[in-house]
């Protein structure tokens, strides 16, 4: 067994050698377990509609973390075709800032919830001496009537994403270290923060689950991360058009700036959705009538290739450089 120790998730080879096996009991009833690129299990409850489930946790933000763990949860949900409906919450709180930094992280909680239509039904709330900043997790349910798995993707189907790479992590480095983007102007640095309000992709789930053969959330590891999940996952190369990836200007400014890949920022509020080419256009159109901008980005091919490993994440380097 290997030793890994890079700060961040566990790359996928690391995944599929040493610790997808650890399952537990095998039941029938699991349709879709845990596995790289499939963001939630999908559990057969009583016939239909499925039970989707997935846990992520919060741990490079501090300013509205309690919004982003439902978005984060809610969006896995989403990819597997589901609707987000009960949420269970585990929060790990340094004992400084008492009950009432608890409060202020289940109010964010309660307002993304309750925007979404999700019910917190449960969890864990704890003061510790351990950590010097909070801890968070959680875990999302819902409803699917839909079996979105990798092993659906066909040679030549297209992939859709929609919004721009790197959106998440631009909005943490705004929010948490603005010190870093001391060139962008205030109007600029405004509009960056904003992106905090579009990490949800629950609208164009909805819009394309119908059609979709699959979805996924590229969450850590941004856009190269979760493309190369999703070529481990179904066994395809991936002819990736990088000049139709959309990037906002803010972000390609600061990657000049900072020395960063923003194929590599970590992208929550972007879906990958991969449909056959004859339903690409009939998607897109979809999504421009609701506002939400998305681009036909690449295509499977039969031969895989050599399947690319690096899955680093740029935000941890960002969040740690020195105060400027």
């Amino acid at each position: 067994m290997s030793e890994y120790h890079t700060v961040g998730k566990l790359p996928p080879d690391i995944l599929e050698s040493e610790i997808l096996s650890l399952r537990g009991a095998l039941r029938p009833e699991v349709l879709i377990g845990p596995g790289p690129g499939e963001d939630a299990a999908l559990i057969r409850w009583g016939g239909e509609p499925y039970l989707a489930a997935a846990s992520d946790p919060v741990v490079g933000a501090s300013e509205g973390a309690g919004r982003l763990l439902v978005h984060v949860n809610a969006n896995d949900i989403a990819c597997k075709g589901g609707d987000p409906a009960w949420f269970v919450v585990t929060l790990i709180v340094p004992a400084r800032d008492g009950s009432k930094g608890v409060r202020r992280i289940m109010e964010e909680i309660h307002a993304a919830c309750e925007d979404l239509g999700i019910a917190v039904v449960g969890g864990h709330t704890e003061l510790t001496e351990r950590y010097d900043r909070a801890v968070l997790a959680g875990t999302m349910m819902g409803p699917s009537r839909r079996e979105l798995r990798a092993e659906n993707i066909r040679a030549d189907d297209v992939i859709l994403m929609t919004r721009h790479a790197g959106l998440e992590g631009m909005s943490i480095v705004a929010h948490d270290r603005p010190d870093l983007l001391s060139f962008l102007s205030g109007e600029e640095l405004a509009e960056v923060r904003s992106w905090q309000n579009d990490l949800s992709v629950l609208r164009e789930a909805r819009l394309l689950r119908d059609a979709a053969r699959y979805m996924h959330d590229p969450t850590e590891g941004g856009l190269a991360g979760g493309l190369l999940e999703v070529r481990r996952a179904c066994g395809l190369g991936i002819v990736l058009d990088a000049d139709r990836v959309p990037v906002s200007p803010l972000t390609a400014k600061a990657s000049e700036k900072l020395g960063f890949d923003p194929f590599h920022l970590i992208s929550s509020g972007v879906l990958l959705a991969v449909l056959g080419r004859h339903e690409a256009g009939g998607a897109l159109s979809r999504l421009s009538r609701e506002g939400i901008p998305a681009s036909v980005i690449g295509r499977f091919v039969e031969s895989a290739g050599e399947c690319e490993s690096d899955a680093h994440e740029e935000l941890w380097g960002l969040l740690d450089r020195p105060a400027r």
